[in-house]
């Protein structure tokens, strides 16, 4: 007698993709307000006096609680405890929290208030190698108050990402499970596309003002919001379906469970090579516009229309490439291929970029990133869960997401203040040369190719499936 297999809400393709709309939907509005100010670097500095080293550590804010209050391991810890749903709605609270002090502090309101006298007055400290915080003496008070904003909301953000990864594992583990991260990744690069397009327009609308396109972003996250509160419904019907609570599970986790995550020397391989990916990638999207526009001589609009070949370009491909792991793998390759491609793009905006100020040379720059920031999503992501225990899943993903704020938050600043100190005495935000902050970027694609050439022989040593499909073969569970 053939054996009745019960059918889920996850055995439904639909249902499935439709969970995954829900979650990639609420990271879309995420990674617009993320970004939203980045193609403003010109406006910035002459409407509100920032300067490269004000910039770079607000830039920098986003992880700061993340990396040195140690909130993300606490997220993580959160998600395996309380699970996908509770962790969801709550990190879309704390990002629209964050994101409403960012836009107070940017909105004309600000000015002349109160607290921008107690914020001029307060976090003044020396610009000396010990002062990790994003906050110095001489740092606009709008600038400072942004930066506790952008600190709240990068808390949000990040949270947001871990659960909606191990949100993503729960509906597409043994079917299409690359092919959904990569779609998820591909639907929260279009919101970069979106604001690299849409920001210096809403900025430069008469009067001009940089707070209109965060106030826009403020409320597409409370949009986010309840996005994930409509997913919390669903993943609560699956729940019932299995007849088993799976945010609560049989074998529980334990804080010392993080010693296993900790332990693991194939764990940290991929750790770094986020980590060095990520800095290579994020922070370069703070500085893009403002590099294109300084080695063209273009507009903030004019420099948008070419990024926006990037996360336009990265959305499409990397669902392909995710159809491409979950069907025939070869994970720790595309990895290597994806740094290879990273070194050759930062190299031709840091030597050939400045010597033809050629928009041909920015367009192919751009188009290779994307395809190396596609390689990322759709082959490192779907690997983690093949290095460890499914009930640290939620722990691991934060334990990489953490290493990786550590760069995001650094880096940054870093670029800021090597931009400043490679520029001396260059006060227009058009002049500047990124010859310097170009080659560091190269430097980590670079030790991102080592990595990934170390994380091919240790899977081929170790088997870790990490070159295999992630879509189960079905006639082997007959």
């Amino acid at each position: 007698m053939t054996e009745k297999i019960q059918k889920t809400l996850r055995d439904s393709a639909a249902a499935r993709w439709t969970a995954l709309v829900l979650l990639a939907s609420a990271m879309f509005f995420g990674y617009i307000f993320m970004d939203i100010l980045s193609p403003l670097q010109e406006l910035l500095q002459t409407e509100r006096g920032w300067d490269p080293a004000a910039y770079g550590r607000y830039a920098g804010s986003e992880t700061f609680l993340n990396v040195f209050v140690f909130f993300l391991i606490f997220a993580g810890i959160i998600l395996d405890k309380m699970g996908v749903r509770f962790t969801a709605i709550l990190s879309g609270a704390v990002m629209v929290a964050g994101a409403a002090i960012n836009y107070y502090a940017v909105s004309p309101a600000f000015a002349g208030s109160s607290m921008e006298t107690f914020m001029t007055n307060n976090f003044n400290l020396p610009s000396e190698w010990w002062n990790i915080t994003p906050f110095f003496e001489g740092m606009p008070a709008s600038a400072k108050l942004s930066a506790i904003g952008f600190m709240i909301y990068g808390c949000g953000v990040e949270m947001a990402g871990i659960t909606v990864s191990r949100g993503i594992v729960k509906w597409f583990k043994g079917k299409e499970l690359a092919l959904a991260m990569g779609v998820e990744m591909a639907i929260a690069r279009i919101g970069v596309a979106v604001v690299v397009l849409g920001s210096p327009v809403l900025a430069t609308m008469n009067p001009v003002d940089v707070s209109r396109p965060v106030a826009i972003a403020v409320i597409l996250l409370i949009i986010g919001l309840i996005s994930f509160i409509v997913y919390a419904f669903m993943d609560k019907k699956l729940e019932v379906q299995l007849g088993t609570n799976d945010e609560e599970k049989d074998d529980p986790f334990k804080v010392s469970d993080l010693g296993k995550i900790f332990s693991s020397k194939v764990f940290w391989i991929v750790a770094l090579l986020c980590v060095l990916y990520y800095s290579a990638i994020f922070p370069f999207q703070k500085y893009a516009i403002n590099m294109l526009q300084c080695n063209l001589g273009y507009t903030a609009e004019q420099a948008g229309r070419i990024f926006f070949v990037f996360p336009l370009g990265a959305a499409a491909i990397t669902p392909l490439l995710g159809n491409y792991l979950d069907r025939k793998g070869k994970g720790a390759s595309m990895l290597m291929l994806g740094a290879i491609l990273m070194i050759v793009c930062h190299l031709s905006f840091a030597l050939l970029l400045p010597a033809t100020q050629s928009t041909l040379i920015a367009y192919a720059g751009i188009i290779l990133l994307g395809i190396s920031f596609s390689l990322v999503p759709a082959a490192l992501w779907p690997s983690v869960p093949k290095l460890v225990d499914g009930k640290l899943l939620g722990s691991a993903y934060a334990v990489i997401f953490w290493i990786q704020n550590i760069g995001l938050y650094s880096f940054p600043m870093i670029i800021g203040s090597v931009l400043q100190s490679s520029n001396p005495g260059v006060t227009d935000p058009l002049k500047y040369d990124y010859t310097a902050p170009m080659l560091v970027f190269t430097s980590l694609g670079v030790l991102a190719l080592f990595l990934g050439i170390w994380l091919k022989a240790v899977d081929r040593k170790k088997g870790y499936g990490l070159e295999l499909p992630n879509i189960e073969d079905e006639s082997k569970k007959q």
